[in-house]
């Protein structure tokens, strides 16, 4: 059996909205998982400043970067490489993580991997559930996406099946619990105030299932403002709104959707897994009706814990690891973040030398 000091120890960087996650993985094994998180301070805004998001990634970094290292019981010395996310996301949020980590890396004298954000969202469930079947089916659910992807080779090949054309259901939720006064971000409140609703109490429409609509991409456009106008009329009448169960009929409709077009991806492509992801992935009635779903047809389903469903470095990590283990070429110093890094890029490969692309002055370790 081969020692696990033997698989790459690789440190994650994740900043690509609101969380300034670091994680530190060896092979498929969680070492440390550190996050600092500015929610708070866009909650008065309604959601998500950009700049105010580059800020806090600023301060933020290098303590939570020693805070890692803290937990993981090593050393930068010993890491083997450092991933980053270099997009989607944010550009000035990815900007401050992708120069974090190339001042890391140059002063370590350790390879440099420029990683995709949906593909570590996917590869972060082997930290969970052990090395990914391939193919698999993944459906990513957050503020920002909501994809249904096929990973035949999560650090080379992830090929999307469908998107969302307007909302992502994370977004949605966001909107929703807005108009209701239940505060930001929206998706865990309304989670929470679901499980004391009726889910059949309100018929909201289900966006693009019709039989000539895509199969398998989404839109909550429509029902978010569905969902509003109903609110409104209540409001509009006088009359009391059912809180919670608006929040369960809204709530349901969009897994409903989410988890029907998903097994209908996997049937239709012949793979037997699905892995969900991405923060609205830790909503609860999501994991209870994919759960149901994929039993009925005869579909794994991976989930991570919800810690891990969120935005965090260990995912970056994981696919760090990853692409150390397959060889996979790392990253050039001039990486830079692209903020629609199209996830058919899993990661930002250098150029044919790359391999070798650790600078002399690097190799010196300026790193004390």
């Amino acid at each position: 059996m081969a020692d696990s000091r033997d698989e790459p120890l690789v440190l994650g960087i994740e900043t690509s909205c609101d969380e300034t996650g670091v994680g530190i993985v060896r092979g498929n094994t969680l070492l440390a998982d550190a996050i600092a998180s500015s929610v708070d301070e866009h909650a008065r805004f309604g959601g998500v400043v950009p700049e105010v998001a580059s800020r806090a990634h600023l301060e933020a970094m290098v303590p939570t970067i020693q805070r890692a290292l803290k937990d993981a019981g090593v050393t930068a010395k010993d890491l083997d490489g450092i991933a980053v996310t270099a997009g989607p996301g944010l550009a000035g949020a990815l900007l401050v993580g992708v120069s974090a980590a190339k001042a890391y890396a140059y002063a370590l004298g350790k390879p440099l991997y420029g990683v995709n954000h949906l593909a570590s969202h996917i590869c972060v469930d082997q930290l969970e559930h052990g090395a990914l079947p391939e193919p698999t089916m993944a459906l990513l659910v957050s503020g920002g996406h909501s994809s249904l992807l096929l990973s035949t080779d999560i650090t080379a090949d992830v090929r999307p099946m469908g998107a969302t054309i307007d909302d992502a259901a994370g977004e949605a939720f966001d909107k929703i619990a807005r108009v209701l006064n239940l505060g930001f971000p929206g998706g865990p409140v309304i989670d929470r105030y679901a499980k004391e609703g009726d889910p059949n109490a309100i018929t909201f429409p289900r966006g693009l299932t019709g039989p000539r609509d895509p199969a398998y991409d989404f839109s909550f456009s429509g029902l978010k403002t569905a969902v509003a106008r109903w609110i409104e009329a209540k409001r509009a009448a006088g009359e009391d709104v059912p809180v919670r169960d608006v929040a369960a009929s809204f709530q349901e409709a969009v897994v409903d959707v989410l988890t029907r077009k998903a097994v209908r991806a996997c049937k239709d492509e012949g793979v037997d897994h699905l892995m969900i992801g991405g923060g609205v992935a830790a909503n609860s009635r999501l994991r209870v009706l994919a759960q149901e779903r994929c039993e009925a047809a005869g579909i794994r389903l991976r989930v991570p814990r919800p810690k891990l469903c969120t935005d965090n470095g260990a995912m970056v990590a994981a696919l760090g690891a990853e692409m150390v283990a397959r060889n996979r070429a790392a990253s050039d110093w001039d990486l830079s973040a692209d903020s629609s890094l199209p996830v058919t890029d899993p990661h930002v490969p250098g150029r044919a030398h790359t391999h070798d692309h650790v600078h002399e002055v690097s190799k010196e370790n300026l790193y004390s």
